[in-house]
């Protein structure tokens, strides 16, 4: 039933993209500059998840490589690497640059030092979840230097912004910002076709059963992918012939706790104790979050920091939040609440 298993992975960039001309096109520009040995603007790209925001930054950074011989680039996922030297290590570790730093005792001005000097093809590096980043300083280092350009990669820019100094946010509202919608249904259903083009044998799912995926998605491409690839995988083990309904019913489900499950594991260790606090009391205001949060750890994040870390879990849908900003009260999703499979 499976063609080729790498269409249907998470992080599978196609050779061509559905419904996001204009983002592409718009994106492409503010990178073109880089192509001719120019500096180029730092690029800003939000969106709710599951809306295309690394697929496209992906994407347009390929095609450039593609067409131009001295251009690189590099991905450093933010949430994974949050603190400043994880992230310039990353950097310096994609060019080749690590081999005599240590981890331990190499101090983040070395490490600005070498991007510094760096004397190879100008790069562009796009910095994912870019609001996870504790210190969002770096922007502004990587900004400063020319031979690089960079896309930044978040959900909301209010989220980025509310953390970074006067200097920097002058700077970044001046950079070209690149917004990603929601994604309609229909929209849903021709991303989802072109995967089972690519990646599926013909005739195991029906369009009927695509247009089900992209209505219980919600607009969320991550999730119909994730649906899709769950309910091909439990097919392909069960030697079936098709996508059946029966299989499409119980891989929603085991795609959305994936989901899950994944965001839960890429949580850092402050938001997880934020998370386990909101578990264990909810539903709880920001205040008294913060007040059982600063009870547990002994190097408490400020309280505009700790509301930043429940926006990005109600984004990932780890949290929902109910009321104004005045009275808002966070608790756990309830997965049974989520759009079924109808």
């Amino acid at each position: 039933m499976i063609r080729d298993a790498r269409v249907l992975r998470a992080g599978f960039v196609p050779r061509e993209v559905e419904h996001r001309d204009a983002e592409v096109n718009h994106l492409s520009s503010v990178l073109e500059p880089i192509t001719n040995g120019e500096p180029a603007d730092t690029a800003i790209v939000t969106g709710a998840s599951g809306t295309g925001k690394t697929c496209i930054s992906q994407f347009v950074t390929e095609r450039l490589r593609e067409e131009v011989l001295d251009v690189e680039a590099t991905y450093v996922n933010c949430w994974r690497n949050y603190t400043r030297f994880r992230t310039l290590y990353q950097i310096l570790d994609d060019f080749g640059e690590t081999i005599d730093i240590h981890r331990q005792s190499t101090p983040h001005d070395e490490l600005i030092d070498r991007l510094q000097q760096y004397d190879g093809p100008r790069t562009v590096i796009i910095l994912d979840e870019v609001d996870q980043l504790e210190d969002p300083g770096i922007i502004y280092d990587l900004h400063s230097l020319p031979q690089f350009a960079v896309i930044c990669i978040a959900n909301k820019e209010e989220d980025l912004f509310s953390r970074v100094d006067d200097r920097l946010v002058s700077r970044l509202r001046s950079s070209e910002h690149v917004r990603m919608d929601k994604y309609h249904d229909e929209q849903l259903h021709d991303i989802l076709d072109a995967r089972v083009k690519g990646g599926l044998e013909p005739d195991v799912v029906t369009n009927n059963q695509l247009d089900r995926i992209a209505d219980a998605a919600a607009g969320d491409a991550r999730l119909a992918i994730g649906i899709l690839r769950t309910a091909a995988s439990k097919a392909d083990r069960e030697s079936s012939e098709r996508i059946t309904d029966d299989i499409l019913l119980d891989s929603a489900e085991d795609a959305r706790a994936q989901i899950k499950q994944k965001s839960l594991d890429s949580l850092t260790p402050h938001q997880r104790i934020v998370y386990d606090v909101v578990r264990e009391h909810s539903p709880l205001g920001p205040s008294e979050i913060h007040e059982r949060y600063t009870d547990e750890v002994d190097d408490p994040r400020t309280k505009r920091t700790v509301r930043t870390y429940l926006s990005k879990m109600a984004q990932y849908n780890l949290l929902e939040a109910e009321g104004t900003s005045r009275d808002r009260e966070y608790s756990l999703v309830d997965s049974a609440a989520a759009s079924p499979i109808q």
